[in-house]
């Protein structure tokens, strides 16, 4: 992985209103039309973890693939607005459409974890840290968290402690980090 400047004679000035700090480069011109696709969590029952996505945060699922000879399937999912889901594509027409969108998540079962009572994957958090979480924005961060609260979802930080407060933590049924934030209150 290189870190140098990009070369690019072609290259697109970053908006004057983005942040500007070491390391920030201008765009390459040959980016154009790359999109932010998805991020990819293992879990260990896809059954759990689909009722979580959907049922708590409100996903839809918008693919499935399988690959049995591999022992592994995937689901992709989307945070769709009420617009979206109406209009949402039907047939290879729908997965298209979901490998075009950002902030997909993809959530990969491998065959088996589901049986194995102990086992469970690193969540990044502990040592060695990697990945830390993924996040939601919400309208109201409040009625977010009563929302969680009624549906027994567990909480590594509440809004109220520690010092960064206004951000709640939540855990998925795998451990994984979720951040839940209200973007009024980030600035």
């Amino acid at each position: 992985m290189s870190t140098s400047s990009n070369n690019n004679n072609d290259a697109i000035d970053q908006p004057a209103s983005s942040v500007s700090t070491d390391g920030v480069q201008p765009i390459s011109s040959q980016t154009t039309g790359f999109t932010f696709n998805h991020t990819m969590l293992r879990v260990k029952d896809p059954v759990k973890s689909l009722a979580f996505y959907t049922g708590v945060l409100g996903m839809t699922l918008l693919a499935v693939k399988r690959f049995p000879d591999m022992g592994f399937d995937l689901y992709f999912l989307a945070k769709l607005t009420e617009s979206e889901r109406e209009t949402l594509p039907t047939g290879d027409d729908l997965e298209i459409f979901a490998f075009r969108q950002r902030g997909i998540l993809e959530l990969t079962h491998n065959y088996g974890t589901e049986t194995k009572a102990d086992f469970s994957y690193h969540d990044g958090n502990q040592d060695p840290q990697g990945f830390g979480h993924i996040c939601f924005s919400v309208p109201s961060l409040d009625e977010a968290v009563a929302w969680f609260d009624k549906n027994d979802v567990e909480f590594k930080k509440r809004p109220e402690d520690g010092s960064m407060k206004n951000i709640a933590f939540i855990k998925d049924v795998d451990g994984y980090w979720i951040e839940i934030v209200q973007a009024d209150l980030m600035s």
